[in-house]
């Protein structure tokens, strides 16, 4: 097993994890708005869905998708569209808090310390979140495709390869647990509670610039073709 080659992954994958993006936007969104169990399920489905990106990378089939220019224009439409759909969620509903928004008492504000019932998500539909908002982000797939292009030669063996998809599974559930498990004290919720609306308004953003970023980039490739 080479250990120096995990220890590499392992820096890259914890930078990349640290970076703003869809998966850390979904994460704050969850975890300040939902149920902590909610979040520690997004966080878990985020974490599945990078261990299909490693396994998909390892076989070679993320390389084959991206070669075919038929296969990666239709992964990529299909994943600007997803997050496009989740970024007008997030905007439409920062919307109806400023168009609703009224005056609240501090005894009110206590008693909504808590997510309330209203707006609340199962924990199966959480973990669905977590999983299609990485899995459906062809950023993810060109990034895992460029790290293990780079990382894993031909000659690395296949305990290897088995320890770093462990290895990108338990740090990305271990980062994206601990956010989860951090914002959504009862405490962390109460102070965000009043910035609800500016957390989604700036998931929204974040979402639909991705979505915009990579439509531009189908755009691009078709243009080219002609």
């Amino acid at each position: 097993m080479d250990i120096t080659l995990l220890a590499s992954l392992a820096v890259i994958h914890i930078v990349a994890l640290m970076s703003p993006g869809p998966d850390f936007a979904i994460i704050v969104r969850m975890a300040t708005q939902q149920t902590r169990l909610t979040a520690l399920y997004c966080a878990l489905g985020i974490a599945v869905a990078i261990l299909v990106h490693t396994f998909l990378s390892l076989m070679g089939i993320s390389v084959m998708i991206q070669q075919s220019h038929v296969a990666f224009m239709v992964v990529q439409l299909i994943g600007s569209s997803y997050l496009a759909w989740m970024g007008y969620g997030a905007l439409k509903s920062a919307l109806t808090s400023i168009i609703n928004k009224r005056e609240i008492s501090s005894a009110e504000l206590s008693a909504q310390s808590q997510p309330t019932t209203t707006g609340l998500i199962s924990s199966i539909k959480g973990f669905k979140v977590g999983l299609y908002t990485n899995l459906l982000n062809p950023k993810a797939l060109i990034f895992f495709i460029t790290l293990f292009s780079v990382l894993i030669t031909p000659q690395v063996n296949n305990s290897t390869k088995i320890a770093a998809a462990i290895l990108l599974f338990v740090l990305s559930l271990a980062w994206f647990s601990l956010l989860a498990l951090v914002l959504s004290k009862p405490q962390v919720q109460q102070k965000l509670l009043a910035a609800n609306t500016i957390i989604d308004l700036l998931v929204g953003i974040i979402f639909i610039a991705v979505a915009l970023t990579i439509a531009n980039n189908v755009v691009e490739q078709i243009m080219n073709t002609f």
